[in-house]
Protein backbone atom coordinates (compact mmCIF):
# COMPACT_ATOMS: atom_id res chain seq x y z
CA UNK A 1 0.00 0.00 0.00
CA UNK A 2 3.05 2.24 0.99
CA UNK A 3 4.56 1.13 -2.23
CA UNK A 4 1.35 2.33 -4.50
CA UNK A 5 1.02 5.40 -2.69
CA UNK A 6 4.69 6.35 -3.01
CA UNK A 7 4.03 5.66 -6.82
CA UNK A 8 1.45 7.91 -7.29
CA UNK A 9 2.50 10.39 -5.65
CA UNK A 10 5.79 10.29 -7.44
CA UNK A 11 3.68 10.27 -10.90
CA UNK A 12 1.72 13.22 -9.61
CA UNK A 13 -1.55 11.58 -9.30
CA UNK A 14 -4.16 12.37 -6.64
CA UNK A 15 -4.41 10.41 -3.95
CA UNK A 16 -8.31 10.21 -2.52
CA UNK A 17 -9.03 8.86 0.49
CA UNK A 18 -11.28 6.37 -1.36
CA UNK A 19 -8.09 5.07 -2.61
CA UNK A 20 -6.38 4.21 0.55
CA UNK A 21 -6.86 0.70 2.24
CA UNK A 22 -10.03 0.90 4.18
CA UNK A 23 -9.45 -0.50 7.79
CA UNK A 24 -8.84 -4.33 8.59
CA UNK A 25 -7.28 -5.38 5.33
CA UNK A 26 -10.94 -4.66 3.48
CA UNK A 27 -12.67 -6.82 5.82
CA UNK A 28 -15.59 -6.27 7.81
CA UNK A 29 -17.83 -2.98 8.40
CA UNK A 30 -18.66 -0.95 11.33
CA UNK A 31 -21.46 -2.16 12.69
CA UNK A 32 -25.02 -0.55 13.07
CA UNK A 33 -26.44 0.53 15.96
CA UNK A 34 -29.02 -2.21 15.69
CA UNK A 35 -26.79 -4.94 15.59
CA UNK A 36 -25.02 -3.42 18.69
CA UNK A 37 -28.05 -3.48 20.63
CA UNK A 38 -28.78 -7.49 19.96
CA UNK A 39 -24.70 -7.78 21.45
CA UNK A 40 -25.16 -4.82 23.94
CA UNK A 41 -27.23 -7.39 26.66
CA UNK A 42 -24.63 -7.08 29.78
CA UNK A 43 -25.87 -6.44 33.00
CA UNK A 44 -23.79 -4.84 35.54
CA UNK A 45 -23.37 -5.15 39.22
CA UNK A 46 -25.61 -1.63 40.33
CA UNK A 47 -28.15 -3.17 37.66
CA UNK A 48 -27.43 -1.35 34.72
CA UNK A 49 -28.64 -2.94 32.02
CA UNK A 50 -31.17 -5.05 33.93
CA UNK A 51 -34.21 -5.15 31.08
CA UNK A 52 -37.89 -5.10 31.85
CA UNK A 53 -39.38 -8.55 33.61
CA UNK A 54 -40.02 -10.11 36.46
CA UNK A 55 -39.74 -13.48 38.13
CA UNK A 56 -40.65 -15.44 41.33
CA UNK A 57 -38.94 -18.51 42.87
CA UNK A 58 -41.76 -20.30 42.30
CA UNK A 59 -41.72 -19.77 38.72
CA UNK A 60 -38.11 -20.31 38.51
CA UNK A 61 -39.11 -23.72 40.28
CA UNK A 62 -41.36 -24.84 37.56
CA UNK A 63 -38.93 -23.71 34.80
CA UNK A 64 -35.67 -25.17 36.30
CA UNK A 65 -37.04 -28.63 36.42
CA UNK A 66 -37.70 -28.79 33.13
CA UNK A 67 -34.77 -26.36 31.86
CA UNK A 68 -32.08 -26.71 34.48
CA UNK A 69 -32.16 -29.83 36.29
CA UNK A 70 -30.66 -32.42 34.01
CA UNK A 71 -27.84 -30.73 34.16
CA UNK A 72 -27.37 -29.13 37.56
CA UNK A 73 -29.27 -31.81 39.45
CA UNK A 74 -32.76 -31.26 40.84
CA UNK A 75 -31.51 -28.56 43.91
CA UNK A 76 -28.26 -27.51 42.05
CA UNK A 77 -25.98 -30.17 43.58
CA UNK A 78 -24.84 -32.22 40.59
CA UNK A 79 -21.82 -33.90 41.64
CA UNK A 80 -20.79 -35.35 38.39
CA UNK A 81 -19.06 -32.17 37.74
CA UNK A 82 -17.89 -29.38 40.16
CA UNK A 83 -18.41 -26.94 37.02
CA UNK A 84 -21.89 -27.59 36.69
CA UNK A 85 -22.76 -27.36 41.02
CA UNK A 86 -24.70 -24.44 41.68
CA UNK A 87 -25.43 -24.95 45.45
CA UNK A 88 -23.51 -25.80 48.55
CA UNK A 89 -20.06 -24.78 49.40
CA UNK A 90 -20.59 -22.00 51.81
CA UNK A 91 -17.24 -21.58 54.10
CA UNK A 92 -14.99 -23.79 52.11
CA UNK A 93 -13.65 -20.73 49.91
CA UNK A 94 -10.34 -20.78 52.44
CA UNK A 95 -9.88 -24.19 52.50
CA UNK A 96 -7.62 -26.40 50.11
CA UNK A 97 -11.33 -27.69 48.87
CA UNK A 98 -13.04 -24.90 48.19
CA UNK A 99 -16.43 -25.28 46.15
CA UNK A 100 -17.37 -22.69 44.07
CA UNK A 101 -21.13 -22.43 43.67
CA UNK A 102 -23.46 -19.47 43.53
CA UNK A 103 -24.14 -19.41 47.31
CA UNK A 104 -20.20 -19.83 47.90
CA UNK A 105 -18.18 -17.59 45.59
CA UNK A 106 -20.23 -15.17 43.40
CA UNK A 107 -20.83 -11.61 44.95
CA UNK A 108 -23.39 -10.32 42.77
CA UNK A 109 -26.75 -11.84 42.07
CA UNK A 110 -27.06 -9.48 38.80
CA UNK A 111 -24.04 -11.42 37.50
CA UNK A 112 -25.92 -14.78 38.22
CA UNK A 113 -28.62 -13.07 36.28
CA UNK A 114 -26.56 -12.42 33.50
CA UNK A 115 -24.77 -15.40 32.82
CA UNK A 116 -28.18 -17.18 32.98
CA UNK A 117 -29.82 -14.34 30.24
CA UNK A 118 -26.31 -15.12 28.23
CA UNK A 119 -25.34 -18.61 28.23
CA UNK A 120 -28.28 -20.49 29.15
CA UNK A 121 -29.96 -23.04 28.67
CA UNK A 122 -26.64 -24.45 27.09
CA UNK A 123 -28.01 -26.13 24.10
CA UNK A 124 -29.68 -23.15 23.50
CA UNK A 125 -28.24 -19.91 24.74
CA UNK A 126 -30.35 -16.53 25.11
CA UNK A 127 -33.41 -18.18 24.08
CA UNK A 128 -35.02 -17.38 27.83
CA UNK A 129 -37.46 -14.49 27.89
CA UNK A 130 -36.86 -11.70 30.50
CA UNK A 131 -39.04 -13.03 32.83
CA UNK A 132 -38.04 -16.69 32.75
CA UNK A 133 -34.17 -14.86 33.52
CA UNK A 134 -35.49 -13.27 36.69
CA UNK A 135 -37.54 -16.41 37.59
CA UNK A 136 -34.90 -19.25 37.52
CA UNK A 137 -32.36 -16.11 39.42
CA UNK A 138 -34.52 -16.11 41.74
CA UNK A 139 -34.81 -19.62 42.45
CA UNK A 140 -31.01 -19.99 42.58
CA UNK A 141 -31.00 -17.94 44.91
CA UNK A 142 -33.52 -19.57 46.91
CA UNK A 143 -31.16 -23.11 46.59
CA UNK A 144 -29.23 -21.10 48.03
CA UNK A 145 -30.58 -20.06 51.03
CA UNK A 146 -30.05 -16.23 49.62
CA UNK A 147 -33.58 -14.61 49.16
CA UNK A 148 -36.93 -16.41 50.92
CA UNK A 149 -39.66 -18.07 48.90
CA UNK A 150 -42.02 -15.56 48.05
CA UNK A 151 -39.19 -13.44 46.33
CA UNK A 152 -39.82 -11.73 43.39
CA UNK A 153 -36.82 -10.51 41.29
CA UNK A 154 -37.26 -7.60 38.75
CA UNK A 155 -34.61 -4.76 37.57
CA UNK A 156 -35.39 -2.83 40.88
CA UNK A 157 -35.08 -6.16 43.08
CA UNK A 158 -32.61 -7.93 41.55
CA UNK A 159 -29.11 -5.76 42.68
CA UNK A 160 -30.47 -5.28 46.33
CA UNK A 161 -30.13 -9.03 46.51
CA UNK A 162 -26.94 -9.37 49.25
CA UNK A 163 -24.89 -12.18 48.58
CA UNK A 164 -22.49 -13.77 50.89
CA UNK A 165 -19.74 -13.39 49.65
CA UNK A 166 -19.83 -9.67 48.50
CA UNK A 167 -17.20 -8.77 49.71
CA UNK A 168 -15.02 -11.44 49.28
CA UNK A 169 -13.40 -9.66 46.49
CA UNK A 170 -10.88 -6.35 46.57
CA UNK A 171 -10.49 -4.16 43.92
CA UNK A 172 -7.20 -3.97 42.17
CA UNK A 173 -5.44 -0.48 43.24
CA UNK A 174 -3.48 -0.30 39.76
CA UNK A 175 -7.18 0.05 37.83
Amino acid sequence: MQFNLLLLAVLGLAVTPAMAEPPHGGFGRPATPAEIAVADIDVRADGAGAPPGRGSVAEGEALYASTCAACHGDKGQKPMSPALRLTGGRGTLTTPSAVLTVGSYWPYATTLFDYIRRAMPFQAPQSLSADQVYALTAYVLRLNDIVPDGTVLDADTLPKVRMPNRDGFVRNPDG
